[in-house]
């Protein structure tokens, strides 16, 4: 069965770039433009893994992972931050609150699936 990876960011092209390259390396991808929307279909099917933006709408990515953990536990799914904020700060408070990785837009192929190994999603890449 193929890894399933939620995408969550308000910007649709960002979710149809990283849909690709998911989609061609054997993940079953879902997406939704806010974390409000991302909790309601994890509450519906958990996904093994996260690609989370930072700054949307209705809920941002760091209140969302926050409802993910305090709901599902530290450990899964695996969280990957995706956002155009660079400050030391974001980035400790991403993995103080859960994130296992943390990549900086715009990002590609290689980068994505490369924190996606170095967050445990093993198995992964292009045969």
């Amino acid at each position: 069965m193929s890894p399933t990876c939620l995408v969550v960011d308000d910007s649709r092209v960002v979710r149809k770039v990283a849909r690709r390259i998911l989609q061609a390396n054997g993940f079953t991808v879902m997406e939704a433009e806010d974390g409000q929307k991302a909790l309601d279909a994890c509450h519906h099917t958990l996904p093994d893994c996260v690609l989370l933006d930072w700054n949307m709408p209705v809920m941002n990515g760091i209140d969302f992972l926050r409802a993910l953990r305090a709901e599902f536990g530290p450990e899964h799914p695996v969280v990957v931050f995706c956002t155009t904020e660079n400050n030391i700060s974001f980035i400790e408070q991403a993995i103080e609150n859960g994130a296992q990785e943390f990549i900086m837009k715009p990002f590609d192929e290689d980068i994505l699936l490369g924190k996606f190994a170095q967050a445990g999603l093993t198995g992964i890449g292009s045969a």
